[in-house]
Parts: C-alpha cells; sequence; structure tokens
C-alpha cells in the first residue's frame, strides 16, 4: 500500500483533526482549504498537489475509496474531489456514484466536487443530482478547478461540524464514521441514519471493544445533522463512578447524555438515576439491554443497536487493518506499512481478543516491532499466544471457530516461510513434530 501524497507548503491548522473545517470554517475567502482527491491515477494526483500548493490549500489524496474513508475517518474535510471510475476500463461511472451516495448518507453536507471525462455530461449531471456540488471534465485549467472548489466550498452551509462529535471528559474529536463494507455494519449504519436525527433515547450493546462508543457517536453526529445539540458535545458519565453523577445536573435540553453501564446499576439506583434525569437525549452503552428496568429503559434505551463482533465482520478486517496502519504510522512517524500476503490471509480466520480494539493494538505493535515497513503473520500474532491457542485445540475436539482459525495460522505461517516447516514452526511457538500432527489434522 502506497503513502498517500500530500501538499507540504499549505500546512494551515485546517489539516490538523482538531481544528475547524468542513461545515464548520469561516466564509474568509483566503482562508486556506483542507481538500480530499479520491483518485488512482497518480499522474493526476502529482499534477493537482503543485496546482493546490500554488493556490494556498492543502491537498490529500486517497488512492481509491478504500483510502478515502479511512482519512475521512480521521480528518475533516472543506471539500472532496472524486474521481468516478476505478477499475481499468470502466467508463460508466458507477463506482464513483456508490462512492458518492456513500459519502453523503454519512454527511448530508459534504462538499463534493466529481471528477468526469470529457464525454460524461450525462453523468455530472446524474452526480449533481445525486448531490455533489459541482464537476469538473478530463482535461482541465487547473485555475478553473480550483476556482471551482473554492466556489462549491463557500457555497456550504455555515453550520457545526456535525462530525466533529467532542465528548465531554474523553479525548474523542475524530469524525464520527462507521468503517466497513460489510453487512452487520451496513445495517449499523442504517439504524443509525434512521434513529439519529430523532431524540430517542439510544442503547448500544455488543461486545467490549466492538466499536460502542464510535457508534455513539455516530448516533449523536446525526442527531447533530438534524440541528438538535449541533453545538453541544456529548456529556460522558460513567454511572459506576458517583462523582460523575453531578454532570447530570450540566448541560440544557439541547444535551446530549452519553451513560455508561447502567445495566451495572442494581434496582433502587436506576430509580435514582431515573429522577436525576434532565430533558436532552440519552445514550447509553450497556452489555445487557434487558438488565435495564423498564421505567428507565422508556428514557434511554428505546432503540437498541448492537454492535456486531468482528467474528460478524470477517470482510471489513482488512479494510480496519490498514485504517489502523495509517493511524499508527502518523502517531508514531513511521512510513505506511504493507501487510505480506501471508499476513492477509490471516486475516480471515485470526481470532482477536478485545474485538477491533484488539486488532487496532496489534497492528500498532507490529507496525513497532516490524523492519523495512513490512507487516509479517508472525509479527500479527492475537494477544493470546499462538501456542496457547493451538496446545488448547484437543485434536477431533476443538470447536468449528477454533478449528478455523488454528488452519488459517498455520497455512499463514507456512505461506510466510515458504513451507519450511521448522521456520513456520518456531514462528508459531511449537515444536517441528507438534507442528506436522497438526498439519496432518488439518490436511496440509
Amino acid at each position: 500500500m502506497n503513502t498517500p501524497f500530500s501538499s507540504n507548503a499549505a500546512q494551515s491548522d485546517r489539516s490538523r483533526p482538531d481544528a475547524p473545517s468542513g461545515n464548520g470554517r469561516s466564509d474568509d475567502r483566503s482562508s486556506p482549504l483542507a481538500i480530499l482527491l479520491i483518485d488512482d491515477n497518480p499522474r493526476i494526483a502529482e499534477s493537482l498537489v503543485l496546482a493546490i500548493d500554488l493556490a494556498g490549500h492543502r491537498l490529500d489524496v486517497a488512492q481509491g475509496p478504500e483510502d478515502g474513508f479511512s482519512m475521512l475517518a480521521t480528518r475533516r474535510y472543506d471539500a472532496i474531489l472524486l474521481d468516478l471510475n476505478y477499475t481499468a476500463g470502466r467508463t460508466d461511472g458507477a463506482e464513483g456514484l456508490v462512492v458518492l451516495d456513500r459519502l453523503l448518507a454519512d454527511d448530508p453536507g459534504a462538499c463534493i466536487v466529481v471528477i468526469t471525462a470529457h464525454s460524461g455530461i450525462r453523468l455530472a449531471v446524474t452526480a449533481m443530482q445525486a448531490g455533489a456540488r459541482d464537476f469538473v471534465m478530463k482535461p482541465w485549467r487547473n485555475a478553473e478547478l480550483i476556482a471551482k472548489i473554492e466556489l462549491a466550498a463557500r457555497r456550504r452551509p455555515a453550520k457545526p461540524d456535525i462530525f466533529a462529535t467532542p465528548v465531554m471528559g474523553n479525548s474523542m474529536t475524530e469524525p464520527a464514521r462507521l468503517l466497513g463494507d460489510s453487512d452487520a455494519i451496513e445495517q449499523v449504519r442504517m439504524v443509525v441514519r434512521r434513529i439519529g436525527p430523532t431524540m430517542a433515547g439510544v442503547v448500544v450493546t455488543g461486545p467490549s471493544g466492538a466499536g460502542r462508543s464510535l457508534i455513539a457517536a455516530a448516533v449523536h453526529a446525526a442527531s447533530a445533522a438534524a440541528g438538535a445539540g449541533a453545538e453541544t458535545p456529548m456529556m460522558r458519565i460513567d454511572l459506576r463512578d458517583p462523582q460523575a453523577w453531578d454532570r447530570l445536573d450540566q448541560g440544557g435540553a439541547g444535551t446530549t447524555w452519553l451513560l455508561r453501564h447502567p445495566d451495572r446499576l442494581d434496582e433502587m439506583t436506576q430509580a435514582r438515576l431515573l429522577d436525576r434525569l434532565r430533558p436532552g437525549r440519552f445514550i447509553a452503552i450497556a452489555d445487557d439491554a434487558r438488565a435495564i428496568a423498564p421505567a428507565l429503559a422508556r428514557r434511554i434505551a428505546t432503540v437498541e443497536i448492537a454492535a456486531p463482533p468482528l467474528a460478524a465482520r470477517r470482510r471489513d478486517v482488512p479494510l480496519l487493518a490498514r485504517h489502523f496502519a495509517r493511524l499508527a504510522a502518523q502517531r508514531h512517524g513511521r512510513p505506511l506499512p504493507r501487510f505480506t500476503p501471508a499476513a492477509e490471509a490471516l486475516f480471515a480466520d485470526a481470532i482477536w481478543p478485545d474485538e477491533i480494539r484488539g486488532l487496532a493494538a496489534a497492528i500498532e505493535r507490529a507496525l513497532l516491532l516490524g523492519e523495512d515497513g513490512v507487516i509479517d503473520a508472525a509479527l500479527l500474532a492475537p494477544a493470546v499466544p499462538t501456542a496457547a491457542i493451538l496446545q488448547n485445540a484437543a485434536p477431533g475436539r476443538a470447536s468449528f471457530d477454533l478449528d478455523q482459525s488454528e488452519r488459517g495460522m498455520i497455512e499463514a505461517a507456512l505461506a510466510e516461510h515458504h513451507h519450511n516447516v521448522t521456520q513456520a514452526a518456531q514462528a508459531l511457538g511449537l515444536s517441528r513434530g507438534a507442528l506436522y500432527r497438526r498439519m496432518a489434522r488439518h490436511g496440509l
């Protein structure tokens, strides 16, 4: 995976994740813009980086939709330049229109300028009807392109950035975007879009580490899009901490309170909590929604959104891994790493303790321990030692999931070490004989 292009001269405050931009930018025409280009053509990227840099703006380049969504999950942009074709030979723009719909579904106020071929006027009109702000045709004059971007950005509604979802008492400042293409996460996105603009109480359940806080932030962002609580951050309250209850007396009717662990309170304490609740919106995070008393649930848990476990999002794991690799590389000043084929194969079956949070930790650890910008399967071993997982799987008695994970890890290790059994066994923490026995059991 290549490192994205980025202009260097226009290093404005808007290039920082915590800087106001997007819907919250001022109408000062001299203000530098943060622009994202989603285009897999490196020649276009190179020319635009220079032209936009000279115009006093900043351009980041995503080499396809996956990179684009990853970058949008960590930074806010004043405008997005979106190519409409990505597969070689495709000219119908269908791929780009799907991306356009997803971008606008996540952020209805997104300022998107689409790129089409010279003969694509009908496609450009379709994109405009779908919500794009403007279009440019290849080949273009750089001055004209920059003028269109600046005009489109100035026409953007002047209201707070709905995807800057700070949480009082928390460091969450990244845009609240749910990454992934699996049916499981798309279902969550659909519920968030439907329920978010209301003031209904929402309880987010699911395994710890599966992204419950991010889903809660996405609900708040969607309610902000409808004007509810748009200027007020969520007030985060861990209900297990008696001192944190004082925050229940802060805020007003437009406030959103994020309540953690109401299900761990006894019946009497839940009744006291209900008496303390003020007008506003409540989003809860709980392990078991059934443990919330009915009276309290009517206020804070009208709708339940279950964060899907990572096992239900297998197709999202490579995308999430690359996203976490980007974050870790930025955090530690390292180049964006490349995953070996064996590491990619491991994503299909490995069990990640602590869910998505565990995957993120494994990627960061692998980046720090890896050499030459490469992450291999051995570095990605889950936090639970591989040898322990394999040794605890009695022959013929392993559960289906564990059995599949064991086979996947063995295949990945063998591929990583070019089927050198001795080296693969060392990477897995097994003796050579133990690996042979497991290979025979799996028919390898």
